[in-house]
């Protein structure tokens, strides 16, 4: 494989309203869906989630762990009648979790069209806040992963791989890769500790919160490797590696390089292409030490006694992937792999010098750069509470205040991805996988769907008792090649059904 596979990000935004500290933030996350569903003509009953699917206590080694030892938190599979929850016509997901707004973008095969479809979650937040904004004294949303205070919450990566991976493997060599990846992939934050009590500045946002290896929680006792098994697809085939240790990017290229070198890296796990132990000594410790040092300058060390730059490793991983793609695709290595290895080397390169060489591609440089600014002009010390703010509005979602929107629209950020591009992604689907088919059923046959989830469409046909649940178990299929002349031929629900019924009769 390449780097392409079906992927996706789920990111859960920050909420607060100016000057209501104490407001109950379930409430307004359920504002922020059903605002911008509204403004799509999406009524919350019409296309809701489906639950039937789930199982979110299953773990990839081997066991279920029991709803009774389980955090409330993990039980993913029960819906809460009073949470907001519809499906959007981009196929994507949004909804309230663990009172927050989350948008989960519908699968993609690209690392770039990953940074598509999440800049189009970022449009639609952006897009409730101003329709509640004439509300006062409104909402506002950050696309980061910490308030500053103690809580975090995700940015969660998805990534379908071959079941025939021993999981073990995957743990083994993808620990190492994780723990350096934050070098060119962090979002940086000031504060230093979960609650940013110590004073300074570290390259992620999310490090601090991990406390385990190994684990099956996503809300406490945080792992660098998530072990839930929830493949929505054919069980026998897929597995999905849920990756909860990421940050949420406004760079395009660090978004591109977080999905697409994770993708290379575990296209090699799958092909059992490493012939080099990277183990690093105390993952969790050197994880949180590698997000204290933005110098870069600190060593770590590997379990066979080596002690080396973070950047140092993570370069490893790029020639070794840069070798892997070239034994396996010569010349014949497709555009997104091209891509997706030149800025892995050019991203590297900077960071192996002056990291501030990468501010234009790396979130936590360019923070960093704007903030020292400040710490320059006003004889700012770390501690200072002034450093704090720019740090969250930094992140605002808003273009006219958000400091990354403002960056990147006077050419300090390099932009991958137009706005007018995630803007149509906003209400079209990615045209190669199922998420097409379940956006095309919400546009073409709006009344006639009842729920909908990453593996099926649950429907009404008039005159029939029973709902009918339609079946996407293969990520590949209801592609806009595969079903788009069935869908725009038929005139309404029963005559897709049947058209979809005879095709699987012509393919046995």
């Amino acid at each position: 494989m390449s780097v392409r596979r079906v992927m996706g990000i789920e990111t859960e935004y920050g909420i607060s309203v100016p000057g209501q500290p104490g407001a109950n933030p379930m409430v307004l996350s359920g504002d922020v869906v059903t605002t911008y569903a509204a403004s799509r003509g999406i009524r919350p009953a019409q296309a809701s989630w489906d639950y039937a699917d789930e199982a979110p206590l299953r773990d990839a080694r081997g066991f279920d762990m029991g709803r009774g030892a389980a955090h409330p938190s993990q039980l993913t599979d029960v819906e809460d009648p009073t949470m907001a929850n519809v499906v959007l016509t981009n196929g994507a997901r949004l909804y309230v979790d663990h009172a927050h707004p989350e948008y989960s973008s519908p699968e993609v095969t690209t690392p770039r069209d990953a940074v598509v479809w999440d800049k189009a979650g970022e449009l639609v937040m952006r897009e409730a806040v101003r329709r509640l904004a004439t509300v006062p004294p409104g909402v506002n949303l950050y696309k980061n992963n910490t308030d500053g205070k103690g809580q975090s919450y995700g940015t969660h990566e998805n990534y379908l791989m071959s079941r025939r991976t021993p999981f073990a493997r995957i743990i083994s060599q993808l620990t190492p890769f994780f723990v350096v990846r934050q070098v060119m992939c962090g979002s940086g934050r000031v504060g230093i500790g979960v609650d940013s009590r110590t004073p300074g500045y570290q390259l992620t946002q999310r490090s601090d919160f991990f406390e385990t290896e190994v684990g099956l929680e996503t809300t406490l006792k945080r792992p660098i490797i998530n072990t839930r098994d929830e493949p929505h697809a054919v069980a026998d085939l897929y597995r999905r590696l849920h990756v909860i240790l990421g940050d949420a990017n406004h760079c395009d290229v660090a978004n591109l390089l977080k999905m697409g070198s994770t993708s290379l890296v575990l296209a090699m796990i799958e092909d059992d292409a490493f012939t080099t132990d990277l183990s690093v000594r105390s993952p969790v410790r050197t994880l949180q030490a590698v997000s204290h040092d933005p110098t870069l300058k600190s060593t770590i060390e590997l379990m066979d006694g080596r002690s080396i730059r973070p950047v140092e490793l993570l370069r490893t991983f790029h020639e070794l992937a840069s070798a892997f793609v070239e034994r396996k695709w010569g010349n014949d290595v497709d555009e997104p792999t091209v891509e997706v290895l030149g800025w892995w080397d050019t991203v590297l390169t900077a960071l192996e010098g002056d990291p501030m060489d990468a501010r234009r591609w790396v979130d936590w440089v360019a923070k960093l750069s704007v903030l020292e600014g400040y710490r320059s002009r006003d004889s700012l010390g770390w501690g200072d509470p002034r450093l704090k703010a720019v740090d969250i509005q930094w992140s605002d979602v808003r273009a006219d205040r958000g400091l990354a929107h403002r960056l990147a629209a006077t050419g300090r950020l390099e932009v991958l991805v137009h706005e007018e591009e995630a803007a149509r992604a906003m209400d079209e689907a990615p045209e190669d996988t199922r998420a097409w088919f379940r956006g095309a059923c919400l546009r073409r046959f709006p009344d006639a769907v009842v729920a909908a989830s990453w593996d099926s469409v649950v429907v009404e046909v008039p005159g029939e008792r029973a709902l009918q649940r339609i079946p996407i178990m293969e990520p590949l299929r209801g592609t806009k090649d595969a079903v788009g002349d069935l869908i725009d031929g038929a005139p309404d629900i029963r005559s897709l059904l049947e058209s979809l019924a005879a095709a699987d009769r012509g393919s046995d």
